[in-house]
């Protein structure tokens, strides 16, 4: 039986990314190289809860240049509540700001957002690797072009594969293998559209963790999104880093340092 839902789970993972691929190769028009970055500062509060803090941006070419870092496209900041209710479920909500920058080049007018979010993440806990689904519902107050701001209801959900590669569990000094693909759709509006289908988002990658506070992840994202009058292709390098009690520890390792006046002559 265990067998059984092993490859079942496989199989749906599968699923995901063939219908990724599908989707991305039957309504490109407009294709665009990124490279987004997010620093990730966690802190734990207790045996249940967790805040966090994301700092983000995002960088793109333009048809007149090829350079992926000429162009600032989105600055983000992004405050994390987490409640591990039990090993198998994790609740969420965050509140953000989405600065997107007026980028012509790309179609992109300039539109301040604010965004809050109810998350949840079921996991399906094995001892070589880890298989998630994540639901987010997220309410969006986006800025239109005729600087008017607008609700904008999205669901996404996301199914996700994680596999330690030089251990069978996660913990300092190792590497993992990641993949996920996520569908997200959404409520009509005139900054992103009247379809209900809103993007298509697979990535995959690999991380690192180098301690047990602070690890590295690097994917590489296909995102395809369709839009009333154009379609958009995005090839993205995401770079991740997370700091975990970043201020606590930096607060014991000041503390540690004997004062100059405690040096031996």
């Amino acid at each position: 039986m265990a067998e059984i839902e092993y490859r079942k789970r496989i199989l749906f993972f599968i699923f995901f990314f063939l219908v990724s691929i599908h989707l991305t190769v039957s309504g490109q028009t407009e294709k665009y190289k990124q490279f987004w970055n997010e620093f990730q500062f966690t802190r734990t509060l207790s045996d249940k809860w967790v805040s966090e803090i994301n700092l983000g941006s995002a960088f793109s070419n333009t048809p007149a240049e090829n350079n992926i870092l000429k162009t600032n496209v989105q600055r983000n900041l992004r405050i994390w509540g987490h409640y591990y209710y039990s090993p198998r479920w994790k609740f969420s909500s965050f509140l953000a700001y989405y600065y997107n920058k007026d980028i012509p080049d790309i179609g992109q007018y300039e539109s301040p957002e604010w965004r809050f979010a109810l998350q949840g993440i079921y996991y399906f806990h094995k001892i070589c690797y880890t298989l998630s689904t994540r639901m987010r519902t997220e309410l969006r107050f986006i800025r239109n072009q005729d600087l008017v701001y607008e609700d904008v209801y999205r669901y996404r959900q996301q199914i996700k594969f994680l596999k330690p590669i030089n251990s069978q569990l996660l913990r300092k000094g190792v590497f993992y293998f990641v993949s996920s693909d996520e569908i997200f759709v959404k409520s009509a509006a005139k900054t992103t559209g009247l379809t209900f289908f809103d993007r298509n988002r697979f990535a995959t990658g690999a991380g690192y963790i180098i301690t047990d506070n602070f690890q590295v992840e690097l994917t590489y994202v296909n995102e395809y999104m369709p839009r009333d009058n154009y379609n958009q292709l995005y090839h993205a390098f995401s770079l991740s880093i997370t700091f975990n009690n970043f201020l606590t520890n930096l607060k014991k390792k000041i503390a540690a340092k004997p004062l100059a006046s405690d040096q031996p002559d």
